[in-house]
């Protein structure tokens, strides 16, 4: 599966990461990671926000309707063969990834902070990555593009 990359930097090692655990997951039927509005970076430090956004495949089944409340009939639905949940419980067992620092039901967030000091500086600095993860139905529908 194709990962769409236009609107991303690629600044952040935990987000490769995690992209690429996500891109193993078969249920997932899109991806799209974006760098975020707030990333920055000031005196000690480096904020690196990214947003990655998940469509899962679907599967269709047949449930019994009713036509004007009277008349037996057939219809198909969609089900999402994966929810966020289920993908939530499914990357906290993976030990290199683990559970997600916030979860609720429309996202899971991860942050990872680190000290970085070059071999020619004494101080260095904070690099923090923030990464959230959403679910949407369809990417032309989510407001991005």
């Amino acid at each position: 599966m194709p990962v769409e990359r236009e609107g991303w930097s690629g600044d952040g090692d935990f987000t490769i990461q995690l992209l690429g655990w996500l891109e193993r997951v078969e249920e997932i039927a899109r991806l799209r990671v974006e760098d975020a509005p707030a990333s920055r970076s000031g005196a000690g430090y480096v904020l690196v926000e990214n947003e990655i956004f998940v469509t899962f495949a679907t599967e269709s089944r047949r449930v019994p309707a009713r036509w004007l409340g009277i008349l037996p009939r057939t219809r198909t639905i969609e089900t999402p063969r994966l929810t966020l949940s289920g993908l939530e419980a499914r990357v906290a067992a993976d030990a290199d990834i683990g559970p997600p620092d916030y979860a609720d039901e429309a996202m899971l967030q991860y942050m990872r902070t680190e000290r970085i000091v070059a071999s020619y500086q004494t101080r260095g600095y904070k690099l923090v990555e923030l990464v959230r993860l959403y679910e949407v139905k369809d990417f032309r529908a989510s407001g991005r593009h």
